[in-house]
């Protein structure tokens, strides 16, 4: 059985000891959780990073180091994996599809205490597998802009949202986050707006993620959040988990097209099964339920 399949959501948490996260989760729509809690070792973390740094370079075709960052002077074609204002100089690019590259990342999306927030967020039986992504990320003064990139990750489903959130966020934090680090951004509390971030007076409350290497962020999909530019000289790399509710589509193909192999490659095959909605009926490539035929008839 699948983690949690068994056991209702408050009984999950309370068995875990997230009450505290699950609280700011409520009051603010974010919360950071130690790794004595999630309990991802911090080798993982280097290891996670290492991977990522070879995979930058390969696809890039300069070295990548977390003391300077990329070796050569690259760019981003204008408008890739950037919100807000265009104009400045994108320095991050976003690297998909994880778990299909290492188990690693595979272990960290079913780690049980990211799937219990997420489930409380979404839904204990709903919740399901959006993407599993990178950003990489090296000093540029602009960012996403002046409004921070400030958005909600649900903000392609119908409003008024409710108070169930369709879509949860988690952000594996693979160097530390201060504020010259370019951190995450977010509106305390935005989650209670039900809507997409409303300008200018979002940006003025928005404020920086603070936490160190191997931190887990959550936070619920309605709440507003971007980044701030990163100043100094390095690399920050983060892993986003994003989950969604079984509703609203994925944005990563997962029922149909990835890897049954892999999925049983990791640290909860069940957990993962569930989550990629390997059982769920939707979406069909094939008539899947049979057809009627005439009593006592052959079979043809």
């Amino acid at each position: 059985m699948a983690e949690g399949a068994g056991t209702g959501r408050t009984e999950l948490i309370r068995r875990l000891g997230l009450e505290p996260y699950v609280l700011e989760l409520e009051i603010d729509g974010l919360t950071v959780v130690p790794p004595e809690v999630h309990g991802v070792p911090l080798a993982a973390f280097d290891a996670m990073a290492d991977w990522l740094l070879e995979a930058s370079e390969r696809i890039v075709g300069c070295r990548f180091t977390l003391e300077d960052g990329p070796e050569a002077e690259v760019e981003v074609p204008d408008g890739a994996t950037r919100l807000g204002e265009r104009g400045g100089e994108n320095t991050q690019f976003l690297l998909p599809q994880l778990a299909r590259g290492h188990r690693l990342f595979r272990d960290l999306a079913v780690n049980p205490v990211a799937v219990a927030l997420a489930r409380y967020m979404i839904g204990l039986r709903e919740t399901r597998f959006s993407s599993h992504n990178a950003f990489i990320k090296w000093r540029g003064g602009y960012g996403y802009g002046p409004n921070l990139g400030l958005h909600a990750d649900q903000g392609a489903s119908p409003q008024p949202w409710g108070r169930t959130a369709l879509a949860a966020n988690s952000n594996w934090t693979l160097t530390d986050y201060t504020l010259e680090a370019g951190p995450l951004a977010f509106v305390r509390g935005s989650h209670r707006s039900v809507s997409q971030p409303l300008q200018p007076g979002a940006t003025r409350r928005a404020e920086p993620v603070i936490c160190p290497r191997g931190s887990l962020i959550m936070f619920h999909g309605a709440t507003w959040h971007g980044a701030f530019p990163r100043t100094a000289p390095g690399m920050r790399l983060m892993v986003a988990n994003y989950y969604r509710h079984m509703m609203t589509l994925p944005q990563e193909e997962f029922r149909n097209g990835f890897p049954r192999d892999l999925a049983g490659d990791c640290a909860d095959p069940a957990t993962f099964a569930t989550l990629c909605g390997f059982a769920d009926e939707f979406p069909y490539v094939r008539a899947e339920r049979p057809f009627p035929r005439v009593r006592g008839a052959a079979a043809r």
